[in-house]
This record gives C-alpha cells, sequence and structure tokens, in this order.
C-alpha cells in the first residue's frame, strides 16, 4: 500500500485537496482532525500536556486551544509541544494506515501540516506539496479564521516556508487557480501515483 504525504502551509487548501482525493476514491488521513479528537476527550495526550502545561489548558475537561497556543508562544515551548503531541498523533496514524490496508486499500493520503517537523516523512513513499502565493494564503486565512491581517501574517510567517516544502516534496499540486483547475490537478495527481499500482 502506498503512503503518500501532504503538506502545506495554513491556507494553501490541504483540506480541498483532500476532498477531492476522497472524490476520486483515495482513502485520506486528517492529522489535525486526530489531534482534535485526542484533546477533546480524555486521552494519554491531553494527560502529557496537562502534566507539562498544568490545569489551565483545560476548559470543561478538555483542551482550550487558544490558551495553550498563547503559553507555548510566550514560554517558547514549541519542542516540547510538539515531542508530546506528534507521538500520540503518529501513532493513531499508524493504526488507521494498518486498518485501511486490511480493508484492502491500494493508498492512502495523510494530510500531516506538520509532515518534516514530526519525521513522519520518513514513513512515506512519497510527498506531496499543496502550493499557494503568500498572498492568496493570507487573503483565505483571515476570510476563513475572520482574523486580521496582522494574526494572518504572523501564522503564516511562523511555519517552515512555503517555497522550502515545494523544493523538499516529490510533487507539486498548484492551488492558486479556480477550483475546476485545482480539481484537474488533484485527478493528475491520483493518476500518476495511485492508477498505476
Amino acid at each position: 500500500m502506498k503512503i503518500i504525504g501532504l503538506c502545506g502551509g495554513s491556507g494553501s487548501g490541504k483540506g480541498v485537496v483532500c476532498k477531492l482525493f476522497n472524490e476520486f476514491g483515495i482513502d485520506t488521513i486528517d492529522t489535525d482532525r486526530i489531534y482534535h479528537e485526542l484533546t477533546s476527550t480524555k486521552s494519554e495526550c491531553l494527560d502529557e500536556l496537562v502534566m507539562e502545561f498544568g490545569e489551565r489548558i483545560l476548559s470543561d475537561g478538555i483542551l482550550n486551544r487558544s490558551v495553550l497556543r498563547d503559553i507555548v508562544h510566550a514560554e517558547k515551548k514549541y519542542l516540547i509541544l510538539n515531542d508530546i503531541t506528534h507521538k500520540h498523533i503518529l501513532g493513531r496514524v499508524r493504526d488507521l494506515i494498518d486498518e485501511y490496508e486490511k480493508r484492502g486499500s491500494k493508498g492512502v493520503i495523510v494530510d500531516a501540516p506538520a509532515l518534516f517537523e514530526s519525521g513522519f516523512d520518513q514513513e512515506c513513499d512519497y510527498v506531496i506539496c499543496v502550493y499557494a502565493k503568500m498572498e492568496t494564503r493570507i487573503n483565505r486565512i483571515m476570510e476563513r479564521d475572520g482574523i486580521s491581517r496582522e494574526i494572518a501574517e504572523k501564522r503564516v510567517y511562523a511555519q517552515i516556508s512555503s517555497d522550502w516544502l515545494r523544493d523538499n516534496c516529490d510533487y507539486v499540486i498548484e492551488n492558486d487557480s479556480t477550483y475546476q483547475e485545482l480539481r484537474i490537478s488533484v485527478l493528475a495527481a491520483k493518476m500518476k501515483f495511485f492508477d498505476l499500482l
């Protein structure tokens, strides 16, 4: 079974790309969704976060992400946060990959914004980058999250450069144009990576 990593900066359109892969019959795994599941109920991941950052990160027993984000930013504890969360997220990803393989899936797309930071790129057969220009991404983030340009820019500049991702991936899906053109690009990627299996 082929494991394809999917990465790209915030606002690049990874979620839309995954929906299109689903439409074309390819299974996908969303690591952001896994993180939300792991921190929206009692779990080992949430217990470890509380041990490190304190009860202050909880609201009604679940993670208050904005509080945690503010603490991590203020105290510069990004590496500690990643050490805790990545192992739990990737454990669940591997379990899901095993489930898909047992069901006879010919491959899976793993949508992982922190693909390289977590080291999961080493477990992928190929890595696809979803790429969009900086201005496009900033505008999408502002519209999606209802935030100011200043905050959107801070989010973008805090991430790995899209140009670096583009240069270090096996394949690039451009997402600066129309939905129809993106659909054609995703179909081309599906044919390249899955139809020849």
